[in-house]
C-alpha cells in the first residue's frame, strides 16, 4: 500500500507576489518556446532541442532590454 499525503500552503502577501512573478515568467518563456516550435513546424524545419530553446529563450533573453526582468527569478523553473 502506498501512502498519500495532501498539503495546503498559506503564503504571505510577499510570498504570493513572488510566486505570481515566478509563474508569470515561466508562462512567458513557455509561450515564446511554443511559438518558436510551432513556427519551425509550419516551415517544415526540425524542432529545436531543449538546450537550444534554453539558450534562446532564457539565457539570451535575459540579456535583452525587453526581457531583462527574467533575471529577477530563479532560472531553474524557467
Amino acid at each position: 500500500m502506498k501512502a498519500r499525503f495532501k498539503y495546503r500552503i498559506y503564503p504571505t502577501l510577499g510570498q504570493k507576489y513572488l510566486l505570481a512573478k515566478l509563474f508569470g515568467c515561466v508562462r512567458v518563456v513557455w509561450n515564446d518556446s511554443l511559438a518558436c516550435c510551432q513556427q519551425k513546424y509550419k516551415s517544415g524545419e526540425n524542432k529545436p532541442t531543449n538546450s537550444e530553446l534554453q539558450k534562446l529563450f532564457i539565457t539570451q533573453a535575459k540579456k535583452t532590454e525587453c526581457r531583462e526582468w527574467l533575471s529577477e527569478v530563479s532560472n531553474i523553473p524557467l
